[in-house]
C-alpha cells in the first residue's frame, strides 16, 4: 500500500495547480469530444498527465491506466491480467459539469494488483473532501465510515443509467422507476458513490463499466459495508467486461433490485 496522505498532498496540489484555476474559466476551444459524444477538456488531458508523473514515482515500475490515456490506446487495459501494481485515475470525472462549472466533480484513482483492488481514492477538489478505502475499511476525514442504514426500494434514492443496454433491459428499468422515492443523476458518478457512503443516496443502477469510473467507487462502498453485484448476483470484477452492474448501500437493497427487474 501506499502512504494515504501521500496520495491526498498529489491530490491537493494538482487540483490546486491546474483544476481549480479553469474552474469556470474554461474556453471554448479548450472544449472537445471524445468518440463523437464524450466531452473532454484540456485539463483532463493535463491532470492525467501530472498524476502519472507523480504515481510512477511512488512505486516503481507500475502501471497506468488513465481515461483519456485508454480513448488513445486501449490495449493498456492488458495491465489487468499482470502482476504489476497498477494505478487507474479518472482526472475529471464528471466533466461535462465541471466544463459548465457545476461542482459535481471528483478525481478518482485506484491501485491493483493480481486482480484485487488494493486502495482507492476520491477527492472533491471544490470542498477539498478526501475519501478513502483499504483492507481496514473505508475513511472519510480520517474517520472510519461504517454504513448502517437498511433502506427499502419505496424510500431509497438512486440513479439509472440505461443508456448502453438494449431495448428489452431499457423498458424493464422504466417499467420499475416509479417503485424508487426519487431517481437523478448527479452527472459524476463518483460524487454518487461519495454520498452512498455519507449515506445521502443509496444505489446506483449501471449500464457502462469502464474501470476508471467504478474500481474506486465500488471499493469505497463495498468497505463501508455495501454491496455490488451484476445481474448473476456475483461481485464486480473489475477486470472483466460487464454491462450492468449494482452498487448499493446493502445487500438486501441490491437484491430488492434485482428482484424488481426480473419480474
Amino acid at each position: 500500500m501506499v502512504n494515504v496522505d501521500d496520495i491526498r498532498e498529489i491530490l491537493f496540489n494538482v487540483s490546486n495547480k491546474i483544476i481549480l484555476p479553469s474552474f469556470g474559466n474554461l474556453s471554448n476551444n479548450q472544449i472537445s469530444y471524445k468518440n463523437n459524444k464524450d466531452i473532454v477538456t484540456e485539463i483532463d488531458i493535463k491532470v492525467e498527465k501530472e498524476l502519472y508523473s507523480h504515481f510512477s514515482k511512488l512505486i516503481k515500475n507500475s502501471k497506468f491506466i488513465g481515461e483519456e490515456t485508454y480513448s488513445k490506446d486501449p490495449s493498456i487495459l492488458n495491465y489487468y491480467q499482470s502482476d504489476n501494481y497498477c494505478w487507474t485515475v479518472d482526472p475529471i470525472d464528471g466533466t461535462s459539469n465541471f466544463a459548465k462549472s457545476k461542482d459535481r466533480f471528483a478525481v478518482m484513482v485506484s491501485l491493483t494488483k493480481n486482480k484485487q483492488i488494493i486502495q482507492s481514492f476520491i477527492y472533491k477538489p471544490i470542498s477539498e473532501e478526501f475519501m478513502f478505502a483499504d483492507k481496514k475499511g473505508t475513511f472519510f476525514n480520517d474517520k472510519k465510515i461504517q454504513l448502517s442504514v437498511n433502506t427499502g426500494i419505496e424510500n431509497s434514492i438512486g440513479s439509472i443509467s440505461t443508456k448502453y443496454w438494449d431495448e428489452n433491459q431499457k423498458e424493464k428499468i422504466f417499467a420499475i422507476k416509479d417503485k424508487f422515492n426519487d431517481i437523478n443523476s448527479y452527472g459524476s458518478i463518483g460524487c454518487e458513490y461519495f454520498d452512498i457512503v455519507l449515506e445521502k443516496r443509496d444505489f446506483t443502477l449501471l449500464s457502462r463499466l469502464h474501470p476508471w469510473d467504478h474500481i474506486p467507487g465500488v471499493f469505497i462502498v463495498r468497505q463501508a459495508g455495501g454491496h455490488d453485484c451484476h445481474f448473476d448476483k456475483l461481485e464486480y470484477k473489475f477486470y472483466e467486461n460487464s454491462k450492468n452492474l449494482i452498487v448499493s448501500s446493502s445487500k438486501k437493497l441490491n437484491y430488492a433490485i434485482l428482484n424488481l427487474i426480473g419480474e
